[in-house]
């Protein structure tokens, strides 16, 4: 299903606005996509001119590091510290990541329904066409490989900024690559 920018735009903000987010995309331009995640840290500019949600955008600390809160790591390092998921996996991720506990539990201060959030996360994932694939650093295994599990209280994750505490979901596509994570500050 096709997305537009208004409803994707007003998705990304529902979900994320009471969290510490970074949600963006860029475009695709390597083979390796790792590469391109690196850039979209250091904030390259939508290819459509959506507008994401950059909650550290005027922190002091990105004047002397452009990827602030993100550590310039290797492709290497990033690359061993993302697992692949399918789409309902990711689809629950996105909820997950609307706050600092990466739970499904946290939904409840929502006034719709699951479904209705799950709708929200659809669109949001649309953009990016049937075809893409969803990578995280959160290590929550199901049961099937590739499956997240978020009934399971063992779960961990392996951070890509200067927080001890960070998880999050990078969807890639042909030609885009979007980029949702949240970060515990504290």
């Amino acid at each position: 299903m096709p997305v537009d920018q208004m409803s994707w735009e007003a998705a990304v903000r529902h979900l994320y606005e009471d969290a510490f987010p970074y949600d963006a995309t860029g475009p695709r331009q390597h083979e390796d996509w790792v590469l391109d995640v690196l850039a979209l840290m250091a904030r390259v500019p939508d290819p459509r001119g959506w507008a994401g949600l950059d909650y550290e955008a005027d922190d002091p600390e990105r004047t002397a590091s452009p990827m602030y809160p993100f550590v310039a790591h290797s492709p290497e390092y990033i690359a061993v510290r993302l697992r692949q998921i399918d789409r309902d996996s990711a689809e629950n991720l996105l909820l997950a990541i609307t706050d600092d506990c990466c739970t499904l539990s946290n939904l409840r201060r929502f006034k719709e329904s699951e479904e209705e959030l799950l709708t929200m996360a659809r669109t949001i994932l649309a953009r990016y066409g049937d075809n893409a694939t969803y990578h995280t650093n959160v290590d929550r295994p199901g049961a099937v490989p590739g499956t997240l599990d978020f009934t399971t209280s063992n779960w961990g994750y392996s951070p890509l900024s200067v927080y001890t505490e960070d998880c999050g979901l990078i969807v890639v596509s042909d030609t885009e690559l979007g980029m949702f994570w949240n970060f515990s500050p504290l």
